[in-house]
């Protein structure tokens, strides 16, 4: 499984497209890497974006699943916590009660949101398009 992940990564960043990430739920595991990939990564407010779930860091780190909340807090995967990490580039605002309680009203946010991250890509070549890409996905992680 690692091995395709890694593929659709290469796949991808190799796109003279532009790519739009979104995050609507949970974005987890080995799937949240190639996420990154993407010229723009967009998040629900109520989504959450990490490479591995708060029990298995909890497992790694402190030999003990039950101290999920602590490693929660510790990944920094909320999406506001994803955008000020610039992991996330722009937070999209969900319906009162979350995403759930009006699916047509947050397709609907979403929809406007994407459609206003295209425009601002717009003009850019194919070669321009990856290497934004490639700036974006070296910068992930950067402290400064």
């Amino acid at each position: 499984q690692a091995e395709a992940i890694a593929r659709n990564i290469l796949e991808m960043s190799v796109l003279q497209v532009p790519i739009l990430c979104c995050v609507i739920g949970e974005g987890g595991s080995g799937g949240a890497l190639a996420l990154g990939v993407g010229n723009r990564v967009l998040m629900l407010e109520h989504a959450v974006y990490s490479v591995i779930s708060p029990e298995g860091c909890a497992a790694i780190l402190w030999h003990d699943r039950a101290e999920a909340s602590r490693a929660a807090d510790a990944l920094k995967l909320t999406a506001q916590d994803c955008e000020r990490l610039k992991v996330a580039d722009r937070v999209v605002p969900e319906p009162a009660g979350g995403a759930h309680h009006n699916p047509q009203e947050t397709t609907s946010r979403l929809g406007d949101c994407v459609l206003e991250e295209l425009k601002g890509l717009e003009g850019r070549s194919g070669p321009e398009l990856r290497q934004h890409r490639y700036q974006r996905f070296r910068q992930l992680g950067a402290l400064a």
